[in-house]
C-alpha cells in the first residue's frame, strides 16, 4: 500500500507539490518547536535533498532551496539556544560545499589530483587576516592597520585574486605530471605552503609565525559589525551562489568540455586542439579563487588564524567531500560537503557527548580507551569506507548533458537548407 502511494506521489505533479509542501510544513513547525533538536534541525535540511529528486523546474527548485535554507531554516532555528550552534554548522558547510566546489573543477573537470587544496584557503584567509589586524603594520612603511571593517567586502575578491595567482604558480611547474606524480607535487606544495606561512616571522614579520595572527577585525556591513555565526551564515550563502553559478554555466561550456576532454585522455584532447597549458591553468586558477573567497570569510569569522588550521588532514577532507559526492557532479559535491561537515560536526559530536553524559551518570560505563570522543574519528572512518565500498561512483554520479538527437538533426536540415539555398555563404562547401 505504501509502495502504491509512494508511486503514485512520483508521477504525480500535484501529488510531488502537497507531499513537499506538507514535508517542509510540519518539519519547520517541528524545529520551530524543537528549536534544539539537532534531529529536528536535520529532517529539515533533508528537505533540500528531496527536492533535488522532485520533477520541478530547475529554477523553481532553486527558488524553493534558498527559501528553505536562508529563511524558514534559521526562522525556526532562531527560537532556541543552539541556533548560534546550528547557524555556526551551516556557515562551516557552506565554507565546505564552496572550497569542494573548486576542488571539483580540479579534480573532478579537469582529472588534476590536488593535495594541497587548502594552501589557497590559507592564501585568502592570511590576504586578509595580515591587513584586517596590526600585523600588516611590522612591514608595511606606509598606511594605518587594521583596515576598518567596511574593507573585508574588497578582501573577499582581493582574496580570489591572490589565490588564483597561486594556482597558476602551482600549475606551471605540474604541467608535465600527472597521475600519482601530480599528487605529491601538490602535497608537498601544500605543506611547502603551511610550513612557509607557520615561519614567515623572521627577518621580517610577515604572518608572526607559530603565533598566530590574533584580532582580527570583525567585517562592517553599513557600519553593522558582524561578528554572530548567524550573520557569517548568510556572506557563505551569498558566495556559495556565486560559487554555484560559475561552476554550473563553466560545466557546459567550452572551457568545461576542454577540461572533460582532458581528463578523459589528455593526448586525444591535444590532438583535436584543445591547448592544454591554458586548460590546466584555468583549472587551477578558478578553482583555487573558490577557496580563497572562503579563506577571507574564515579568517574573519575566527578572529584568529595560524598554519595549524590548514594542515594535510584538511585538503584530504575536501578531496573525500568530492570523492563521497561524486567527482564531476555538483550537486554530488554539495551533498558530500554536506555529509561530512554535518557528521563530523554535529552529529557525532553530539552522540559523543550524550554517551559522556551517560559514563559519567553511571547509567553506562564505557572505559576511557573506548570514549566516544577519542573514537570520534574512528567511526568517521568507518563510515566513509562504507560509503566508498557501496557508493563507488558517489552518493550522486555524474551525468553526461543529454542531448536531443532530433533536435540537433532539425537544426542539421535547416543549416544544410540555407545552404543549398546560398552555396557563397560562410561556411558551405565549395
Amino acid at each position: 500500500m505504501i509502495k502504491t502511494l509512494v508511486h503514485k506521489i512520483g508521477d504525480s505533479k500535484k501529488g510531488q507539490i502537497i507531499f513537499f509542501a506538507a514535508y517542509v510544513l510540519i518539519t519547520t513547525l517541528g524545529l520551530f518547536l524543537l528549536s534544539d533538536s539537532v534531529t529536528a534541525f536535520l529532517i529539515l535540511l533533508l528537505s533540500v535533498l528531496i527536492l533535488y529528486y522532485l520533477k520541478f523546474n530547475v529554477k523553481i527548485k532553486w527558488v524553493l532551496g534558498l527559501l528553505i535554507i536562508g529563511v524558514l531554516m534559521p526562522f525556526a532555528a532562531s527560537q532556541g539556544t543552539s541556533f548560534q550552534s546550528f547557524m555556526d554548522v551551516g556557515t562551516l558547510v557552506l565554507i565546505y560545499v564552496t572550497m569542494s566546489l573548486g576542488l571539483n573543477i580540479v579534480v573532478g573537470f579537469a582529472g588534476l589530483l590536488d593535495l594541497g587544496f587548502i594552501a589557497f584557503f590559507a592564501v585568502g584567509a592570511y590576504t586578509f587576516a595580515i591587513f584586517g589586524s596590526s600585523q600588516a603594520n611590522h612591514f608595511m612603511p606606509f598606511g594605518h592597520f587594521p583596515v576598518p571593517g567596511d574593507a573585508f567586502w574588497l578582501f573577499i575578491p582581493i582574496g580570489a585574486i591572490i589565490a588564483a595567482i597561486f594556482g597558476i604558480l602551482l600549475g606551471i611547474p605540474v604541467l608535465r605530471v600527472k597521475g600519482d606524480y601530480l599528487a605529491i607535487v601538490t602535497l608537498g606544495f601544500g605543506e611547502i605552503i603551511r610550513i612557509v606561512l607557520n615561519n614567515m616571522d623572521h627577518p621580517i614579520n610577515i604572518t608572526n609565525g607559530s603565533m598566530g595572527i590574533p584580532s582580527i577585525v570583525p567585517p562592517k556591513f553599513f557600519g553593522i559589525a558582524i561578528q554572530n555565526p548567524s550573520q557569517f551564515y548568510y556572506i557563505a550563502l551569498g558566495i556559495f551562489l556565486v560559487a554555484i553559478y560559475v561552476a554550473t554555466r563553466l560545466e557546459h561550456s567550452k572551457l568545461g568540455r576542454a577540461w572533460k576532454a582532458v581528463r578523459d585522455n589528455e593526448i586525444a584532447a591535444q590532438a583535436m586542439g584543445i591547448p592544454l597549458v591554458k586548460t590546466k591553468l584555468a583549472a587551477f586558477a578558478i578553482g583555487a579563487s573558490f577557496s580563497g573567497m572562503m579563506g577571507s570569510v574564515f579568517a574573519a569569522k575566527q578572529m584568529y588564524i595560524d598554519a595549524t588550521s590548514f594542515t594535510y588532514l584538511e585538503s584530504t577532507m575536501v578531496l573525500v567531500m568530492v570523492i563521497l559526492g561524486g567527482m564531476g557532479s555538483i550537486p554530488g559535491v554539495i551533498l558530500g560537503a554536506a555529509v561530512v561537515i554535518i557528521l563530523n560536526n554535529q552529529v557525532l559530536t553530539d552522540i559523543s557527548n550524550w554517551l559522556s553524559q551517560l559514563s559519567a551518570s553511571g547509567i553506562l560505563m564505557v572505559p576511557d580507551a573506548l570514549s566516544p570522543a577519542k573514537m570520534q574519528r574512528f567511526i568517521f572512518g568507518i563510515l566513509l569506507v562504507v560509503f566508498a565500498l557501496y557508493r563507488t561512483k558517489g552518493l550522486i554520479p555524474h551525468k553526461n548533458k543529454m542531448v536531443d538527437v532530433k533536435k540537433l538533426k532539425r537544426e542539421a536540415a535547416i543549416e544544410e537548407n540555407k545552404y543549398k539555398e546560398n552555396p557563397k555563404m560562410e561556411g558551405s562547401e565549395s
